[in-house]
């Protein structure tokens, strides 16, 4: 049973699943379990448990009543999806092919952590990525 996992809530679905769709499957081998774009909804797992799903953000706005509020505001980010890989510089390397913007390079960050080497990335749909090696 999948107890815990992420859901982004993205803007521009077909986009969204596009850049994870890519992502995914060239940093981790695994397709799409399920994409339904009428229903703006798309699922990947890792190992047999849900790894990640993708919501249409105007879904979630109808289903709990904010659609009426602004789409987007001026904010620091609220959340993140940290992917552990095997290359933190090669996996920049294919989240950049598949769209995503590089907003900090690959880089040691001892301070956080003994071995930690991180890079940000921002996708297409606007969510924070981390990768990270340890």
């Amino acid at each position: 049973m999948d107890a815990l996992y992420p859901r982004l809530l993205v803007r521009d679905f077909a986009a969204a699943v596009d850049f994870y769709t890519t992502a995914l499957r060239d940093l981790y081998g695994v397709e799409p379990v399920k994409v339904i774009p009428q229903a703006q909804y798309a699922n990947w797992d890792l190992d047999g448990q849900t790894g990640l799903v993708l919501f249409g953000r105007s879904m979630v706005a109808d289903t709990i009543g904010t659609a009426a509020l602004p789409a987007d505001a001026e904010a620091q980010d609220s959340s993140m999806l940290v992917f552990k890989v095997d290359s933190v510089d090669d996996a920049t390397v294919v989240l950049e092919k598949a769209g995503a913007t590089v907003l900090t390079a690959p880089q040691d960050r001892p301070e956080w952590g003994p071995d930690l080497r991180t890079a940000h990335l921002r996708a297409p749909n606007g969510t924070l990525l981390e990768l990270q090696t340890y």
